[in-house]
């Protein structure tokens, strides 16, 4: 898989902003629009990198993923990232369909919902539903899951938004879209020496009842977040599952416990 760094991408360092963040994107999305590179056909590909690092790195959750994974594997990360990710777990939550769209109203360009189309082919889709006081719009990518099974939609929005999404499916259109499963946090207690070598670890997910092995990452530090896809709460109307996220704690050593509370109880 071809190796990208989303900073890189971006043209910017690991310690930006979001506000700058943004700024990038919105110059580069308008230097690689389509409707201003219609001679230039093979820009389209680099706005989807655009696209798709702006939509990582402007995501707290998403970027500290990313960032967690550039430091354990160096220019590799992006391989790491995109098999957890998906496209749709990517754009899931992305205000570019905003941005594309304050491009439209400025400069005359075409609406995001064409552009997307030309990027992203059938797997992308467009909704709106109107009803007096209340409207509802956005976007969702799709994808096949085999013969004889539905498609599974990924909204555009989560939180609140995101059950406003279901809400207005559901009561509008009569149809009860899938809904992901919630995340699990968790925390381990690991030993010096497996936290410096790595390697399997048994844990019992108390949540679901349920025995599993995680490999732990060699020189894995304090606090840091593994994370496990696809092991947290079921999804709803196949709806893929949360992930679990667990939290690393490394046990001090006797003699170091031993010191410690001698030296708190001196202040």
């Amino acid at each position: 898989m071809e190796q990208n760094d989303y900073y890189q991408i971006l043209g910017l360092d690991k310690d930006a902003s979001q506000k700058q963040i943004k700024e990038a994107y919105r110059k580069l999305a308008f230097k690689y629009h389509p409707d201003r590179n219609k001679e230039h056909p093979e820009t389209a590909e680099k706005m989807k990198r655009v696209n798709e690092a702006y939509a990582v790195l402007s995501d707290t959750e998403k970027r500290g993923e990313y960032d967690m994974l550039r430091q354990q594997f160096g220019s590799s990360a992006y391989s790491q990232f995109r098999t957890n990710y998906s496209e749709q777990d990517i754009f899931s939550g992305s205000d570019i369909n905003q941005i594309f769209e304050e491009m439209a109203r400025a400069f005359g360009f075409r609406h995001y919902d064409e552009i997307f189309r030309q990027f992203y082919g059938q797997g992308y889709r467009t909704f709106e539903f109107k009803k007096p006081g209340f409207t509802v719009s956005g976007f969702v990518f799709s994808r096949g899951l085999g013969r004889g099974k539905h498609n599974q939609m990924q909204f555009p929005l989560q939180g609140p938004f995101g059950k406003l999404y279901q809400y207005a499916f559901k009561k509008i259109a009569g149809v009860e879209l899938p809904e992901n499963g919630a995340d699990i946090n968790d925390i381990i207690h690991l030993d010096p020496l497996k936290a410096q070598q790595g390697g399997p670890y048994a844990y019992f997910l108390r949540k679901k009842s349920k025995k599993l092995v995680v490999k732990i990452p060699p020189g894995v530090r304090e606090e840091q977040r593994i994370r496990l896809a696809g092991m947290g709460e079921d999804g709803k109307g196949g709806g893929k599952p949360g992930d679990l996220y667990l939290k690393v704690y490394i046990k001090k050593p006797l003699l170091r416990k031993i010191k410690d509370f001698i030296s708190h109880l001196r202040k």
